[in-house]
């Protein structure tokens, strides 16, 4: 019996003992004793608009877990704003809420002997860190999305957070005026939801709808319509279901699902971040699923979707002409999904939507058609070579080259990146190095949205590459490689790199390589000495010292008694 239900077996009649007293201060009756107690753990918080709607739907699942015969303990747990926080150094804590939140989740649902839990999330991290909570506990478990916001809308053209960054770039190079800047600026985001392209909150809703962890069309539904707040309702009964049955997150979390979910991240366009965090939701759930797994399906699966932010069209508009389940449904009709695995709902993949048409409608232009594809494959590829040994992962999505052979331009730090950005200190043909930004030497592992969407801005996008061992928004396109591993900070060759060296990124031969003969780089690496912690204390010391490496999903609980 796993540690943590012989735990959970010695804890059932201590709850219904002594602790009745405790419970009946807090609403139960003698009858809501049998009953199984369901966690709903609310991500709500004003601090983002992500999750800003988040109470109402906890309160809309609370209501339809006790009216399935359940007894919902809503507790809450943390958030912070990538889009707030982005380009600062409050920045390095996004990715470090993901342990955070993946910690809460556990210890409230352990700690309480909980007999399953509904987790509901909305800004980036909610989601993996939510999925890594459930695939430790294993305990009966369902995802619930607060949904994506709807687009911003000035001056013609739908908005979305990327828009604003992107529109710093064009001023700074003289293209776009001030009051356009203040103009996109106050309209890019116009009320409740995450950010509204197929940017990393959208991208990881939709894997883990494929997943079977999210009930069907659930990821893509916007966050202030009706539906929304149905589906939480609908969410909150097949999880009382699911623990009538036993249904397991573990019995979900199997490879091929993972390959589902990755299958339909290429499908969609979706963000480098699900690479990370796919990986991290596997390692914690004992699933062998690595990037050469990632890497073995984007060869196979075509890009379907137009959408954000390498493409047109914003995520509500993808919800309705189908959104995920139609995508998933043309994927099965081609032999690019597992139809057979389960989902929370008790049915298969293929139960679920094979009702529908194998082919996209006809009077729309979001979702293309199997045989005419935005790309013949996917558009993140794992890059290998001198420059990252363990993988690196590029996003090769609206670019008109998939290769460039330029010299180093070299920045220990984001914000001195981007400041050489703003001066035009970067030309085109240079090849961007930022380092020091990875899981320890960051510590945190920065998204580097600003300095991207500067060269977006510069109109560099298509002749400056990027490189780092830091991550990238899902708002993010352009030549760029992010999750260098091994990172600078555990001595990985992008630490040895010095300005001028040639750096080729070549996305069709998958390598990353700079042009430094071996005898020359153990001479810079018998020089090289390990960095002093940037934080030796805190939260974000106590992640530096225990992320693992970025091929690894940089998650805090790898191997952390490996067998002697």
């Amino acid at each position: 019996m796993p540690h943590n239900e012989r735990s959970r077996a010695t804890t059932q009649g201590v709850r219904r003992t002594p602790n009745r007293a405790m419970l009946r201060a807090v609403g139960f009756d003698d009858d809501d004793f049998d009953k199984p107690v369901v966690g709903v753990a609310n991500g709500f918080s004003t601090i983002t608009p992500c999750n800003v709607k988040l109470n109402d739907l906890s309160h809309n699942a609370e209501e339809a877990i006790f009216a399935s015969g359940a007894m919902p303990q809503m507790f809450g747990t943390i958030t912070i704003s990538d889009g707030i926080s982005m380009g600062t150094e409050g920045m390095k804590y996004s990715l470090v809420s993901r342990e955070v939140i993946a910690d809460s989740i556990e210890t409230v649902c352990q700690g309480q002997s909980m007999d399953g839990v509904i987790a509901l999330g909305g800004c980036d991290k909610n989601m993996p860190g939510a999925m890594i909570a459930l695939a430790r506990m294993n305990i009966p478990a369902i995802f619930v999305y607060g949904g994506t916001t709807k687009p911003g809308w000035y001056n013609g053209e739908d908005l979305t957070i990327v828009s604003a960054f992107e529109a710093v770039g064009q001023f700074q190079a003289n293209k776009l005026p001030e009051a356009d800047l203040k103009g996109v600026e106050r309209n890019a985001c116009p009320g409740a939801g995450s950010c509204g392209g197929m940017f990393t909150a959208n991208t990881m809703s939709s894997a883990f709808e494929a997943m079977g962890m999210s009930l069907p069309y659930s990821s893509t539904m916007a966050a202030e319509d009706a539906e929304k707040a149905k589906s939480a309702e609908a969410s909150g009964e097949a999880l009382v279901n699911a623990i009538k049955q036993s249904i397991r997150p573990r019995d979900l979390m199997t490879k091929a699902a993972f390959e589902n979910a990755i299958a339909v991240v290429m499908a969609l366009g979706g963000s480098t971040n699900a690479v990370l965090h796919l990986l991290a939701i596997a390692n914690t759930a004992e699933v062998p699923f690595s990037i050469d797994d990632v890497e073995a399906i984007r060869r196979k699966v075509p890009v379907l979707c137009d959408l954000k932010p390498s493409g047109r069209f914003v995520t509500s508009a993808f919800h309705e002409v189908g959104g995920t389940p139609q995508v998933m449904r043309i994927l099965l009709e081609h032999g690019l999904l597992h139809g057979d695995c389960l989902t929370i709902t008790g049915q298969t993949v293929e139960e679920q939507i094979r009702h529908l048409p194998p082919e996209p409608p006809a009077d729309q232009e979001i979702i293309m058609p199997f045989d005419r594809p935005l790309y013949p494959q996917g558009h993140l590829a794992i890059l290998r070579g001198n420059l990252a040994e363990e993988g690196a992962v590029a996003k090769v999505t609206g670019i008109k080259q998939r290769r460039i052979s330029g010299p180093a331009r070299v920045f220990d730090s984001e914000e001195a990146c981007l400041q050489a950005i703003l001066d035009d200190r970067i030309q085109a043909g240079d090849v961007v190095v930022v380092r020091h930004e990875g899981p320890k030497g960051g510590p945190g592992m920065r998204e580097m949205l600003a300095p991207t969407s500067a060269i977006i801005g510069k109109g560099l996008g298509d002749s400056v590459g990027l490189i780092t061992d830091g991550r990238f928004s899902g708002g993010t396109y352009g030549l760029v490689v992010g999750h260098v591993a091994p990172e600078a900070f555990d001595g990985g060759t992008i630490a040895l790199v010095a300005e001028g060296d040639r750096i080729t990124i070549d996305a069709d031969e998958n390598r990353l390589e700079v042009a430094v003969d071996e005898a020359e780089l153990e001479r810079r690496r018998s020089a090289w000495q390990v960095p002093m912690p940037r934080y030796r204390r805190g939260v974000l010391g106590k992640y530096a010292r225990l992320a693992s490496s970025a091929s690894r999903g940089a998650v805090t609980d790898a191997d952390l008694f490996p067998e002697q």
